[in-house]
């Protein structure tokens, strides 16, 4: 079935109708804020791991993609699942089912079993589902219209792992590694009875019944399920990767230590949360074909700007938020486009395949770049340059293989989307 002959969301009543919708936006990009910070509670420590249990380049960037993976394929399945229980349910469910998870690696980090660390970031996998929660959520509370902006705002909850980075390292100096995360622990529970107590289901939003599994396949028969997932996985899991990898990264290239390159780390995850509902209101106003071709031509010109090593503190730092930004702008505009095109009672499901995608996207940059890191000449060319050639093929694919539709366009699409 093509893009334009799909069935189009019915335009929700007026605004006026729903004034709850600006508190649960609100409500539901907390709780992505808190659930992205568990997700990401190993990588600023990575570090701190590598030293005390003795880890080369490989077994770090395994340790630090762990909840990476776990995360992006649980997303398919808890994207599935909310259309059926809903955002108040599922997003109770991920945040509290991350409380033991963050335990667990408190206790591995405590004995300095890379194993036990390693399997806790398997089931910490569970934190970083909450995308799929939330967009299916907030595209029910906005008209197509604004549902750039919607799905913008609550993806900016990625910030989550700005205080990762910016708190998690000074909160191990100031009061020590278990209790660290014992307060994580604590305010998963707060933010989940926050949740269960004050979120409400949007007005528009009606269950879906149907098994998970044949609506699953359904989803993933629609073409543009695959052309959005190939792009989310450059834009989204570019910012994943960089958000773990850099503190690393800027430890191996640039001598910082984990506090300093946790708040490096963490002022690059904030230029791309800035950035992110910039890119949905973009392509809300002009669409989201040519809000992601700038993101992915600036990624590809910006990686190659990396690898030069750009030297002092200035021009390094420029060069890295320049690359926060147009991933943000990508995964704004990409993000736009799942709202929109997604069909009534499929949303939860064709976002969790495409977040799903774009959290595999970050999964395997940070085990490559481990892999391919050459010590003896302390360089990353091979991972960058790859990144390089990635976005510039995204950029040829989102020119040439997704345009606008053939027909005209049904209500609430915009054009050039």
């Amino acid at each position: 079935m093509t893009e334009a002959a799909r069935p189009a969301n019915p335009a929700p009543p007026a605004e006026t109708s729903h004034p709850g919708k600006g508190l649960n936006l609100a409500l539901a990009t907390s709780a992505s804020v808190m659930a992205f910070w568990a997700w990401n509670i190993v990588a600023p420590l990575g570090a701190r791991y590598t030293q005390e249990m003795g880890l080369d380049s490989t077994a770090t960037a395994v340790l630090v993609a762990m909840p990476i993976f776990v995360g992006s394929l649980g997303r398919i399945v808890v994207g599935a699942m909310t259309d059926r229980f809903g955002g108040r349910v599922m997003f109770t469910f991920v945040l509290l089912g991350s409380v033991p998870p963050v335990l667990l690696v408190a206790l591995g980090g405590s004995l300095g079993s890379y194993a036990v660390v390693l399997g806790a970031g398997l089931l910490l996998g569970i934190a970083g589902t909450v995308f799929a929660v939330g967009i299916p959520f907030v595209s029910a509370w906005y008209e197509p219209s604004r549902r750039g902006f919607a799905t913008g705002v609550f993806g900016a909850g990625m910030g989550g792992t700005a205080l990762a980075a910016f708190l998690t390292p000074r909160l191990v100096t100031w009061i020590g590694y278990v209790p660290t995360h014992l307060l994580i622990a604590g305010l998963l529970v707060v933010m989940g009875a926050v949740i269960w107590f004050n979120l409400k289901e949007s007005p528009d939003w009606h269950r879906n019944t149907a098994p998970v599994i044949p609506k699953l396949k359904d989803a993933a028969g629609l073409a543009v399920t695959w052309k959005l997932c190939f792009l989310y996985a450059i834009v989204f899991g570019g910012f994943v990767s960089f958000a773990t990898y850099l503190p690393t990264y800027l430890r191996d290239i640039y001598q910082f230590d984990p506090t300093a390159a946790g708040t490096r780390t963490a002022g690059f995850a904030l230029a791309a949360v800035l950035f992110r509902p910039i890119g949905g209101v973009l392509a809300d106003r002009i669409g989201s074909k040519p809000v992601v071709l700038s993101s992915l031509a600036g990624i590809a010109v910006l990686a190659f700007v990396v690898n030069l090593r750009p030297d002092g503190e200035i021009p390094a730092g420029l060069t890295f938020v320049a690359m926060a930004a147009a991933l943000g702008l990508g995964t704004g505009g990409v993000f736009a486009w799942v709202g929109r095109l997604s069909p009534q009672g499929k949303v939860g499901s064709i976002s969790g395949i495409v977040s799903a995608a774009g959290g595999m996207g970050g999964y395997f940059p940070p085990l490559v770049m481990g892999a391919t890191y050459n010590a003896e000449d302390n360089s990353y060319f091979i991972g960058l340059m790859l990144l390089v050639v990635t976005a510039t093929v995204a950029f040829v694919f989102t020119l040439i293989a997704i345009r606008p539709p053939q027909q005209p366009a049904p209500q609430g699409v915009l054009k050039g989307t």
